[in-house]
């Protein structure tokens, strides 16, 4: 595990006194726009010393959780990269920024309370409480 995103991570929890993204992206002064974006789950651009991201308004209420966990990542370690989120298919990218966007929000809503309090359940039965996606959780586990 990437110990940068780690410390990005604890900071900016510590700070908001949460792991919630959208609050850590108000906090950041992060722009969150809802449209309807099609098959693409969410961006995050960055224009003229301005972070925005966009998440698609079609999405269930836990899958834009991580999509916005995924695209603050991109908010707070490749600031002046223009990156996608595209469903079904970022989570299993393995370009180095889409792995440390991952990475990033496998961490920031993976905490090891949640771990601590899942333990000895099934991976399917954590998705099915938690509504993430299994590659989110694989990620987590797998990247000590």
């Amino acid at each position: 595990m990437n110990s940068k995103i780690l410390r990005f991570i604890q900071y900016y929890t510590r700070l908001c006194g949460t792991n919630d993204p959208f609050v850590i992206a108000d906090y950041l002064n992060i722009e969150v726009f809802r449209y309807p974006l099609g098959r693409i789950s969410g961006y995050y651009k960055y224009l003229k010393r301005h972070k925005c991201i966009y998440i698609n308004c079609d999405l269930e209420d836990h899958f834009s959780k991580v999509v916005m966990a995924h695209e603050l990542g991109h908010a707070v370690l490749h600031v002046k990269e223009n990156c996608a989120f595209m469903s079904n298919r970022t989570l299993l990218l393995t370009s180095k920024i889409e792995r440390q966007a991952n990475l990033f929000a496998a961490y920031l809503l993976i905490t090891d309370d949640m771990l601590s309090s899942y333990a000895g359940y099934t991976q399917e039965y954590f998705c099915s409480c938690t509504g993430y996606p299994r590659e989110l959780i694989e990620l987590r586990l797998n990247s000590h």
